[in-house]
């Protein structure tokens, strides 16, 4: 199963970019190899945000959707998915939060998944970190897009 882990220091306010992470119907406008998304449920029950959604991903003619379930801990600023349905045997991934000096914010985005279609996912294995660096550097550059300038 690919495993990967990113961290990354973003010029931005922590909530502004956990906003950015579960905006995920505006995943497409950014996010390399994502074509759709759709969420079904978004509720807040005490110190968490559930949401069920859906991310269509791919690359050239291999496209799938699977559909996951989303869960942001507001006290722990911490941000867990796991898949529910769709192609992948399984997906967890986490996204971790933390202030750090002049507005700066760490992120810590690990994930560890496996496609059921065993050539895929060979493929995925070979260029997973690449994709994964893409996918943070998006990330990373919507966030000071939006954000940079609200500090001045």
């Amino acid at each position: 199963m690919p495993k990967a882990s990113v961290k990354r220091l973003i010029e931005c306010q922590k909530k502004d970019l956990i906003n950015l992470v579960l905006d995920i119907e505006k995943y497409p406008q950014f996010v390399p190899f994502c074509y759709d998304a759709k969420v079904y449920e978004n509720k807040n029950q005490g110190d968490l945000t559930k949401i069920i959604a859906d991310l269509t991903i791919g690359k050239g003619p291999f496209k799938d959707t699977y559909k996951s379930d989303v869960v942001f801990n507001k006290k722990k600023d911490t941000i867990y998915v796991k898949n529910i349905e769709g192609p992948l045997n399984h997906l967890s991934n986490n996204w971790f939060f933390s202030n750090k000096e002049n507005g700066i914010t760490e992120v810590t985005f690990d994930i560890d998944f496996e496609i059921n279609n065993k050539f895929l996912n060979s493929l995925m294995i070979v260029s997973f970190q690449f994709g994964l660096e893409k996918i943070a550097d998006a990330f990373q550059k919507r966030a000071e897009e939006l954000f940079s300038n609200s500090k001045n």
